[in-house]
């Protein structure tokens, strides 16, 4: 029987890969019916609710933002972006309500048009078991440069 820790490695990868690979609707099926993708603005701790995020989507506006990365008419992507993602430095950590907190550092290179860009940062991912499998509940990104200026970011971080 494989450990927790690497089950949730597992996870983490696969995740990691659909996303490089835009294959959007089975990393929408990684994630939990009640869901917050979120990537924050300017500090790492801010009140969403308050302040300006890059993402702050719950289901609905995650399914919106997928369709229009699919969409034929989505131009910021055409061509598509080239993705590549390393990910490194996970702990998981138990949470009291039998969730998993699995922390992880990211490194993420984009090719597009000639230009290349790299992010870097911290993924905070909240994990729940629903029928066996691993859901995400909650994903917050925490991008290195948050409070730079990042183009326009038209690909799943």
């Amino acid at each position: 029987m494989d450990s927790i820790y690497a089950q949730v490695c597992r996870f983490i990868y696969l995740e990691a890969d659909l996303m490089d690979e835009h294959r959007f609707d089975e990393w929408l099926a990684l994630w939990s019916d009640e869901l917050l993708y979120w990537v924050p603005c300017n500090e790492d701790d801010i009140d969403p609710n308050r302040h300006v995020s890059l993402i702050y989507d719950n289901r609905t506006a995650l399914e919106d933002r997928l369709a229009r990365l699919q969409s034929p008419s989505a131009h910021s992507q055409i061509p598509r972006s080239r993705l590549r993602r390393v990910i490194s430095n996970l702990v998981v950590n138990e949470q009291q309500d039998g969730s998993l907190l699995a922390s992880s550092n990211f490194l993420l290179a984009e090719s597009r048009h000639h230009r290349k860009n790299i992010f870097a940062g911290k993924n905070l991912h909240t994990l729940s078991r629903e029928n066996g499998a691993f859901k995400i509940k909650q994903k917050k990104v925490l991008l290195i440069d948050n409070d730079d200026y990042i183009n326009n970011l038209s690909f799943i971080v």
